[in-house]
Order: structure tokens, then C-alpha cells, then sequence
């Protein structure tokens, strides 16, 4: 059986990676007053934030119009696939896994079967890295599903906004409440619950915050099963690569990945913000 897998611009896999590895993406949106970019296509990530630093009115965010997924899944039947697998940002935060749905409804002479990844970002590309390996081995939509059912139970994922502004330009925190929390230096540690975005913690300053954040998977590293994680960063690199360097030191079963958080999640959690997801291999 021949899979295709698809997935959205919000796992920011790299295009080389997506290339080498037959990943398809449909790019979600990010919209600067009347100009609209597709993410990982028309706008860097570095040039998104920059962008973001010269205006004032946060830039809004669209999931991808149906017709352009359902263009994407009929050029996939077009070719020799049996069967396309989805894999989309959480339901939760967007319409993205939907309009995927919808658009396999659509489409003819190919099944296609949808998987909202109930997170976002690099550990939303976790999933898709996992259904591309195993399709490129001839494995079937459902071995693939099964597997990627199997790593939700034990995929856990955690941010921090190091910036309150973003959440109260978007709509998602009061004008009072960030003043008061920057006043304090709360940095809120969120996570997904049933695929929306929560808060966990609130902690002071954000070097407390990282710490918690790591302490958190230390508790399941410490276990010496084999874990796969990843350190995303919001245009702060060096950061997300010492705390690699750093776990990997100190524990042998553990690889840990570096990525970044792009425009689309970027307006929201904004720059500076930091995450740490990780599931058993």
C-alpha cells in the first residue's frame, strides 16, 4: 500500500525534511493589515517577528481555505497513492483539521483519513516524521493511525509566553491582567488539555519558568525509557539549543530536537516564548 501524508505549515517541518521525506503541506496564513502570507512559503519566521516589532496591531492568523486542500489531496489521487493520512494542528485552537475533513469528503478516487494531533507546532511534526517513516516502509493507513494513537498516550508538551501582550492583543487576556502580570514578572506556563490551550502554572520570571518547564520532563527522562523531544524556540535559537545540549548530557536515552515557533503560532504566543514537548519511542 502506497500512503500519502499530509499535514499543515504549523509543524514546521523543515522543507528540506518535508522533500526528503514526501510530507505535503498546506500553508496556514498569517494577515498584516491587507496582506496575507502563507506561512513556510511567502514569510520567514525571522522576518515575521521583525514585522510584528514595526506595527502596532497584532497580524491575525487564517487556517487554509478548503479548496486548497481539497487541491492538495486531488493531486495526491492523481498519482499512485491508495490512501492519504492528515495530520493537523488540534481542533481545539483551529479550523484547520476541519476544513481537512470537509475536503476528504470531497475528493474522488482516494480515501482520506484525518488525524488532529490535539497540539501544534514541532510535536504536532512528531506525528507526522512517525506516519512518513513508517508509509515510506510500506506500512498501512491502519498501522499508521494505530501508531500514531499510541504515541498520544504518552505525548506531553509545554510553553511559556514570555511576553503577556500577545495574549492580551489577541483577545485571550484583559488589560489588567497582563499589566498586573508583567508588574510581577508571571511568566504562565501553559500545556493542551482535550486539545485547547490552558494554563498549568503561573511562575515568576521566566528563568523559573524554563526550570519548571524541564523539571517537568526530567520526571519522565528519569525513567530510562528511550524519549524523543524537541526545544522550540521563538527567535531565541541559542536558548533552545543549550537546552539540548544540556539534557543530552545528562541523560543516554534521550534525543532531544531543536524548532522554532513561526508566524501563525508566533502571533499568538509571541517572541520569546519557549516550548518542550516529548513522547516515549
Amino acid at each position: 500500500m502506497k500512503v500519502a501524508i499530509v499535514t499543515d505549515s504549523t509543524a514546521y517541518i523543515p522543507a528540506a525534511v518535508r522533500e526528503e521525506w514526501k510530507i505535503h503541506m498546506v500553508p496556514l496564513n498569517v494577515v498584516f493589515g491587507d496582506e496575507s502570507y502563507r506561512e513556510e512559503i511567502d514569510i520567514e519566521t525571522g522576518e515575521f517577528y521583525n514585522m510584528v516589532k514595526q506595527t502596532e496591531e497584532l497580524p491575525k492568523t487564517s487556517q487554509p481555505a478548503i479548496g486548497d486542500v481539497l487541491e492538495t489531496y486531488e493531486s495526491l489521487a492523481k498519482e499512485d497513492y491508495d490512501a492519504i493520512v492528515s495530520i493537523h494542528l488540534s481542533s481545539g485552537i483551529s479550523g484547520t483539521y476541519q476544513a481537512a475533513v470537509s475536503a476528504g469528503s470531497m475528493v474522488e478516487g482516494i480515501n482520506v483519513h484525518c488525524f488532529d494531533s490535539e497540539i501544534s507546532a514541532r510535536i504536532q511534526g512528531f506525528y507526522v516524521m512517525e506516519a512518513a517513516e513508517m508509509a515510506q516502509k510500506g506500512a498501512s493507513v491502519e498501522e499508521i493511525l494505530d501508531r500514531l494513537q499510541e504515541m498520544k498516550q504518552t505525548m506531553r508538551a509545554y510553553f511559556m509566553v514570555d511576553d503577556l501582550s500577545h495574549l492580551r492583543r489577541g483577545g485571550r487576556l484583559s488589560g489588567a491582567q497582563a499589566m498586573v502580570g508583567s508588574m510581577l514578572q508571571v511568566k504562565p506556563v501553559l500545556h493542551f488539555v482535550e486539545g485547547k490551550i490552558v494554563p498549568f502554572e503561573k511562575v515568576r520570571t521566566r528563568k523559573k519558568a524554563m526550570k519548571r518547564i524541564i523539571s517537568l520532563f526530567e520526571e519522565d527522562a528519569a525513567s530510562g525509557k528511550p524519549i524523543r523531544a524537541v526545544a522550540i524556540h521563538a527567535n531565541q535559537e541559542q536558548e533552545a539549543i543549550t537546552v539540548k545540549e544540556d539534557l543530552e548530557k545528562r541523560f543516554d536515552n534521550v534525543e532531544v530536537l531543536t524548532s522554532y515557533i513561526g508566524p501563525v503560532i508566533g502571533t499568538h504566543l509571541g517572541e520569546g516564548s519557549f516550548g518542550f514537548g516529548w513522547y516515549v519511542k
